[in-house]
């Protein structure tokens, strides 16, 4: 199968292309990137130079693919300071509207996947892949994609854990270290005990590829090893390999992150697993967060 991977070089695109061509299907990946686009070649895709703003070049590699899988998300906001607002990534996720809607089009007419990519926010604890989100979570990747699906086309939608960790993480956990670092402690909510889901970044992947494999019959699936780990017991992780203190800090000390480090994000994969024959092999997250290379 010849699929069209965006976000081919990001954080979860550059395993699930991994996966895919271990699998020995043929990608083409996106990437608006020259100096990430040798190492994307290196891995035996095919390059598609371009940014998410290149509605012709989006287009053309949908329609010559078998299959689309949507993994980019612009993540500026991440990398940002912490006190700034919400805007950034407000224009992410209309952006990432756009995309969906705009590759769907490329796609429909035909029974070929489109898988894109949303998470757990808005679910309520132990969420199955039946529940919806609540209507005001900010980003509508999984809304578009049932837009798609309800005008014929084979759409679906992966949601990942908040926490989609493996050494070389540049998501939400190290925005907890950098946090801790800056202010000296490592910081929870309350008692901390609200609940964060993770997932090895390569059990991730396997999960595009298994329901792309599939057909993508299903609307949901979940990405899900560790279904709820108390975020206190990520903080104390942190605070020790860091050797700082842990304690309870105000909503303002995490600043725009405060709503996800507050946030409880668990969620059930009992049904992916079932239909997929999806096991997760990858170390939980506790563990893998307890090495010394994630704090390099």
């Amino acid at each position: 199968m010849h699929v069209f991977v965006t976000g081919a070089t990001g954080w979860v695109g550059s395993a699930v292309v991994k996966d895919l061509i271990e699998a020995g299907h043929r990608v083409s990946g996106l990437t608006r990137s020259r100096e990430k686009a040798g190492a994307l070649a290196a891995t035996g895709a095919s390059v598609v130079e371009g940014s998410l703003d290149d509605t012709g070049v989006l287009t053309e590699a949908a329609r010559n693919a078998d299959a689309v899988i949507h993994t980019a998300f612009r993540h500026d906001f991440v990398h940002g300071p912490l006190d700034q607002d919400f805007s950034s990534f407000m224009e992410s996720a209309a952006e990432d509207q756009r995309v969906i809607a705009l590759l769907g089009q490329a796609l429909a007419g035909s029974n070929r996947p489109f898988i894109v990519t949303s998470g757990l926010a808005g679910l309520p604890r132990g969420a199955t892949e039946c529940d919806l989100p609540g209507p005001v979570v900010p980003r509508k990747s999984e809304a578009a994609a049932r837009a798609l699906a309800e005008r014929g086309v084979c759409a679906a939608t992966v949601r990942l854990a908040p926490s989609v960790h493996g050494i070389g993480d540049h998501g939400f956990v190290p925005i907890l270290v950098r946090l801790a670092r800056q202010t000296g402690v490592s910081a929870y909510l309350e008692d901390g005990a609200n609940c964060w889901s993770g997932v090895h970044r390569q059990d991730a992947a396997r999960v595009y590829r298994l329901a792309l494999e599939s057909g993508a019959t299903e609307g949901v699936y979940h990405a899900v090893a560790d279904e709820a780990v108390p975020f206190r017991q990520i903080a104390e992780i942190i605070g020790r390999r860091l050797g700082l203190p842990v304690e309870a800090r105000p909503r303002e000390h995490f600043g725009w992150f405060a709503s996800m480090a507050g946030g409880t994000m668990a969620a059930s994969s009992a049904r992916t697993r079932t239909l997929l024959g999806w096991r997760p092999v990858g170390p939980d997250l506790l563990s893998d967060l307890d090495q010394s290379a994630y704090y390099d």
